[in-house]
């Protein structure tokens, strides 16, 4: 999204109005205080919560309705996007991630989290096991993809935070504040310890581009039910597919016919 957005504050604490409408508090602190304050229930009044001792962040949103509108498209998005994949997909939505050694109740809280294919699966047995398996696996493994839908200049540092904690993949939608229905969409690969890398595609589910995502998520938003919103998302995959074949024949066919032009 859009960096940009209204804000007002001092140096150690602003207050942002997102390109979507929400309304974001960001509070700088050293990484004692940010685990010292970790214990209070902030989500009794904020929706997202991101406790970053790292950074040396304190981030309280109120989302609006359409960032929150654009999350559940999201998430109904890519485990649609998974089932036509003949993969599997499980949303984490607001599980918070924290990395090893930080304090109980710090960590980044993105608006969508993913398990994707054999970490899905691999959650799933877990949670067969019960619950404190589960959060044990939610411990140990990061999600391989993480979504966020609306950003501000307070999150710079964001994709490389979610690098270090041992994310595959990070979305990223984006729209202008003046004309927040028109998004587009940014793919990366987040690096530990380096830059992240733009993706032309996703790698987790793959075929899918920027592209298809902003397509696809206004239909998602409209449809009236899981076959709705599952079809829109097959035929936007299936067409992708279907292309993606037609280039892998083609191309040795067009080698092989110029080949066969200049034999003597």
């Amino acid at each position: 999204m859009s960096e940009s957005g209204s804000e007002s504050g001092s140096e150690s604490g602003t207050t942002f109005v997102g390109p979507l409408g929400s309304t974001i508090h960001c509070l700088r602190a050293d990484a004692e205080t940010v685990a010292a304050v970790a214990g209070l229930d902030w989500n009794a009044r904020f929706r997202r919560v991101c406790l970053d001792p790292v950074r040396g962040v304190i981030t309280l949103m109120a989302p609006s309705h359409l960032h929150e509108s654009l999350t559940q498209a999201m998430d109904n998005l890519v485990e649609a996007a998974a089932e036509v994949c003949r993969s599997a997909a499980k949303g984490l939505r607001s599980t918070r991630l924290r990395g090893e050694g930080d304090p109980p109740g710090t960590g980044m809280e993105p608006d969508c989290a993913f398990y994707v294919g054999d970490a899905a699966h691999a959650y799933f047995d877990a949670l067969a096991e019960g619950e404190e398996v589960a959060e044990a696996f939610l411990e140990r493994n990061a999600p391989d993809l993480v979504v966020e839908v609306e950003i501000t200049h307070a999150d710079r540092g964001k994709i490389e935070r979610y690098g270090a904690l041992g994310v595959k993949e990070f979305w990223r939608l984006r729209s202008r504040k003046d004309d927040p229905a028109t998004l587009r969409a940014d793919f990366y690969a987040p690096v530990r310890g380096a830059a992240p890398s733009p993706l032309e595609s996703s790698q987790v589910l793959p075929g899918l581009t920027p592209e298809d995502v902003c397509e696809a998520v206004e239909g998602v938003r409209l449809g009236r039910g899981y076959r709705d919103r599952r079809e829109v998302v097959a035929g936007i995959v299936r067409r992708r597919q279907q292309a993606s074949f037609r280039l892998r024949e083609e191309g040795p066919g067009y080698e092989t016919s110029r080949t066969e032009k200049v034999a003597p």
